[in-house]
């Protein structure tokens, strides 16, 4: 059971500590600090059930005080929709899907002798709240972050979050795990998924230590970046940062995220920058089309599991279990193929003979098929892919090469993100603030050409009359 403290640290300090950030750091760096922060800080699973709305925790409480913050303290007004377009369509989508899964799924559903409950008008209801507070860092990201100095802010704290949580992260690596227990008075997660390799996995406050890694990666691609424009934080080399960042990331024991910090940065440090937009979408390509993929038996589950077996025989062993567990939550969520089976575990499979839950929900995308079908997918990833394909697509009018080298890497982190949904289900707010960034300043590089290109026009205009 968590202690006072961690109930104090949600509804209490960070609080209070974002009222601090908005008065006394610009609004975008008082917003990243918030997201990122908590989760970087906050206890994981703590929890206050309040009626109607959603859980109130760590993956909440940061949204919520980054947008009250912004709109109360900061003065700025947040546009929950934009402009008309696919990124509009996919929002309502989004916001709306899980109401319409909601009330598709008013039957009770027993198996085994284990009930599951039906779904009502209430549920319908909270799940759209819910899924509100989900998407209210894409909302933040997408609206402030707009500049090419708010892009270099973005990388700048994504790297100084990684360094200073290095230290907390190479404590537990040669400690064990115990950070969270001994300031919240509990271990989130499983002790035995934390051992690796003869040694331990830092997990801090991040709940898993397959998240600490991913932030890890996270944080490797931000320095690399650095390192190719030749730009020091602080008085830290970038080179010596970037080294230093991808030592702590293998020492995070976690074979997927050293491959994307590593492939990352070779990408960014030897490929153009038309490269490296062209590998993000092919990732975000591959995100997308994995579930059509996994249902016609296209996708090669087996090859995977062979080229795993070369490099370490219980991570294939892991992976087969994982892709196993996806054909049997898939082969039941094709029987709700559009909306899905909602909440309440409706989305799992159970034992016929004693009603036992027989499966293991790892990825994301399994997750959101599962509970809100091809829609909810569809909405989800949509929203994720948009903004790569936008930076593709408006990289031709970037004029610099420090505005092109954060686009493009930025572009290729979020189709590590995307990708990282197949297996790991780590999509939390801080990623879709990173995400909504990404939009949010593809989109003022368009309404910077779209003005110019107007302005060009009718200087053209008035030099024929």
């Amino acid at each position: 059971m968590p202690n006072w403290f961690a109930y104090a640290a949600l509804f209490v300090l960070w609080p209070l500590i974002a009222i601090w950030l908005y008065r006394s750091k610009s609004v975008t760096e008082a917003t990243l600090w918030t997201i990122l922060g908590g989760h970087m800080f906050l206890p994981v699973g703590t929890k206050i059930d309040l009626p109607m709305i959603p859980p109130l925790g760590k993956e909440s409480i940061p949204a919520l005080a980054a947008f009250f913050g912004c709109r109360f303290i900061a003065g700025r007004r947040i546009s929950f929709w934009g402009q008309r377009g696919w990124g509009h369509w996919l929002l309502l989508l989004f916001v709306l899907g899980p109401f319409v899964t909601a009330e598709l799924n008013g039957d009770a559903v027993v198996v085994g002798g284990h009930r599951l409950p039906p779904m009502e008008h209430y549920d319908a209801v909270s799940a759209v709240i819910n899924q509100l507070i989900i998407i209210m860092p894409f909302f933040l990201g997408r609206q402030l972050f707009r500049s090419v100095e708010d892009h270099a802010l973005l990388f700048r704290i994504l790297i100084l979050a990684g360094l200073f949580y290095s230290l907390l992260m190479l404590f537990e690596v040669r400690m064990s795990p115990q950070l969270h227990r001994w300031l919240y008075g509990y271990f989130p997660h499983s002790w035995i998924q934390q051992i690796r390799f003869d040694g331990f996995r830092p997990v801090v406050f991040m709940g898993h230590g397959l998240w600490v890694a991913f932030f890890s990666a996270v944080t490797v691609i931000a320095a690399t970046v650095f390192w190719q424009l030749k730009i020091k934080v602080s008085r830290f080399s970038p080179v010596s940062m970037t080294y230093y960042l991808m030592s702590v990331l293998l020492l995070c024991k976690s074979v997927a995220s050293v491959m994307y910090g590593y492939t990352a940065f070779l990408l960014i440090k030897v490929t153009s920058f038309k490269t490296q937009l062209r590998v993000a979408r092919v990732l975000v390509l591959v995100a997308l089309l994995y579930p059509t993929m996994s249902i016609i038996n296209l996708f090669p589950h087996q090859t995977l599991m062979e080229w795993t077996q070369a490099i370490s025989a219980e991570r294939a062993e892991s992976l087969g279990f994982r892709f196993e567990n996806e054909g049997i939550l898939l082969k039941h969520a094709r029987q709700r193929l559009f909306f899905g089976w909602g909440g309440w575990g409706r989305n799992r499979v159970y034992s016929e003979e004693n009603g036992d839950d027989i499966t293991v929900t790892d990825g994301r995308w399994i997750i959101t098929f599962g509970e809100f079908g091809w829609i909810g997918f569809i909405a989800e990833f949509g929203l994720l892919s948009l903004s790569v394909f936008r930076a593709a697509s408006v990289s031709k009018w970037v004029k610099t090469q420090q505005e092109m080298a954060f686009l493009s890497a930025h572009a290729l982190l979020v189709g590590i993100i995307m990708i990282d949904q197949l297996p790991n289900a780590s999509l939390a707010p801080w990623l879709w603030l990173l995400t909504g960034a990404l939009l949010g300043r593809t989109e003022a590089v368009f309404d910077a050409n779209r003005k110019q290109a107007t302005f060009d026009l009718s200087s053209n205009s008035k030099v024929y009359q």
